[in-house]
């Protein structure tokens, strides 16, 4: 039986989502699947709808079988370390021999040629020298590849789900094959098409309180707060503004004057669309801008993120998951945390980055109309379904 690993959000979790797992056990026939799931911050700079532990039972009564958290240093990342961390954690677990993933293409091999691509000195140099005219990255990426392989065989590198996939590709070792699952529906950012809606179309529907315009296209009724970033809004350009230009640039990412931008832009701003406003240039990709913003308001820096996930969190598991988790205990290169104090026996790096983990865990308690209290991450158990 194939044990399948997806990477994901689930923010929030969809019949999209439901439908490629689906579809990932009519290829494969009957497996197991494993999630490497964000956790309360994601990777367009923001904070989930709602926390990670409902997040996973959502995945489990939705068709996965074990979910597994990806730290937030590559959870809120480019979509380069967010895949590797994925890749990590699913690769760490010594049982996950497929990772499926959605695709607009729905075909791996196209993907696997630009990866290959991506990885050569040619592809290197190419990019170096589009990235001199002052072009945004994505587009100088494209741009090189298409110079080596040609506009047809580059194209995918335009879809937001390939491109994600041929990072993927990229990171994945030996002894693990792709899987990619065509998306159908609505595209990223697209009206609902096709009985799918977006994420982002869902966010904003549930952010707006239109919470019966949402469920349609949810796999079960919506329960529980919404999480938010206008809750701590202030708190950011708190932040910001009381930070030097030194501590802005130990930030990840904030390279090319990025750092000096989002600095000035701070102290200008009275709310954060105006901040992302006022940072925006050509240059800066919207959603590396956010990710900066949110990585000063967590106080992380790019040493805060270790050379690979050092542990595998458990955050929700059924009957068949219990199974691959008595695998990972003869097969896993990490420690397995089941318990949050299992985090104490870690060693320092690994107990460092928990440490973190739960910090991160109690700003997110400040994104809610009441706020949560502190300690969540010492007190929450991994959900069983």
């Amino acid at each position: 039986m194939h044990i399948v690993g997806i990477i994901a959000e689930y923010d929030p979790f969809h019949r999209g989502h439901a439908w490629q797992i689906a579809e990932t056990r009519r290829v494969l026939g009957d497996c197991a699947v494993v999630c490497a799931m964000s956790g309360h911050w994601v990777q367009r700079g923001s904070c989930s709808l709602t926390d990670k532990w409902t997040r996973a039972g959502m995945a489990l009564r939705g068709g996965a079988d074990l979910v597994l958290e990806l730290p937030t240093p590559w959870a809120a990342a480019s979509a380069e370390t967010f895949a590797r961390g994925g890749v990590g954690v699913l690769a760490a677990t010594g049982a996950v021999d497929v990772l499926s993933f959605g695709s607009e293409t729905g075909d791996a091999a196209p993907l696997q040629v630009l990866a290959a691509c991506l990885d050569t000195p040619a592809y290197r140099e190419a990019l170096r020298r589009e990235l001199e005219t002052g072009a945004p990255f994505a587009a100088c990426r494209h741009r090189a590849a298409e110079a080596l392989l040609g506009p047809q065989a580059a194209a995918p590198l335009a879809h937001p789900n390939d491109n994600l996939g041929v990072e993927y590709i990229r990171a994945l070792p030996p002894g693990i094959a792709p899987l990619a699952i065509r998306r159908i529906g609505a595209g990223h950012d697209a009206p609902p098409a096709g009985g799918f809606a977006s994420a982002s179309t869902l966010r904003r529907w549930l952010r707006e309180g239109k919470i019966a315009r949402a469920e349609p296209y949810l796999t079960e009724p919506w329960q529980g707060d919404i999480a938010s970033m206008e809750w701590c809004e202030r708190t950011v350009l708190a932040r910001l503004r009381t930070m030097s230009l030194e501590e802005v640039q130990a930030l990840p990412d904030s390279g090319e004057g990025l750092a000096a931008r989002i600095l000035a832009a701070g102290r200008e701003a009275g709310d954060l669309e105006s901040l992302y406003r006022l940072a925006k240039t050509k240059r800066y990709a919207h959603a590396r801008i956010r990710r900066l913003v949110l990585w000063a308001l967590l106080g992380l820096t790019a040493a805060d993120r270790p050379a690979r996930v050092p542990y595998l969190r458990v955050l929700g598991f059924n009957a068949r998951g219990r199974e691959v988790l008595r695998e990972m205990g003869r097969r896993a290169s990490l420690p397995i945390l089941t318990k949050p104090a299992h985090a104490r026996a870690l060693g320092a790096g690994a107990a460092a980055l928990f440490q973190l983990e739960a910090r991160c865990t109690d700003i997110y308690g400040l994104c809610f109309a009441q706020p949560r209290p502190g300690g969540w991450e010492w007190r929450s158990g991994p959900v069983r379904a």
